[in-house]
């Protein structure tokens, strides 16, 4: 069953620092983004758009198919952070990323 959709007659306030969109729904724990099945042409992309969203000291779990070395180290030129590996393989890795700053 739809539910209705209610159409403002303006954009809503802008959304207030600390990276919360405003909507009125928010995570409890870190979002978790598997990027085993993302094409590998747009995978560090899509990760590096998740993180764009998370604030700082907010968490971000990445599911990939091999340890994301090379990305970790893109991440951390474009904010600092803080990794844990939760899951080693050997068919999936399981990061935490933390954004410290």
């Amino acid at each position: 069953m739809s539910e209705p959709v209610e159409i403002l007659k303006s954009a809503p306030a802008a959304a207030p620092a600390g990276g919360s969109c405003g909507c009125g729904e928010h995570d409890t724990e870190a979002p978790v983004l598997d990027v085993r099945d993302i094409p590998h042409a747009v995978r560090h992309g899509a990760v590096f758009g998740a993180f764009d969203q998370i604030p700082a000291g907010g968490s971000l779990v990445i599911v990939a198919p091999h340890a994301p070395l090379p990305m970790l180290a893109q991440l951390s030129q474009r904010a600092p952070i803080e990794t844990e590996f939760l899951t080693e393989g050997p068919v999936e890795w399981r990061v935490r990323i933390t954004r410290t700053a």
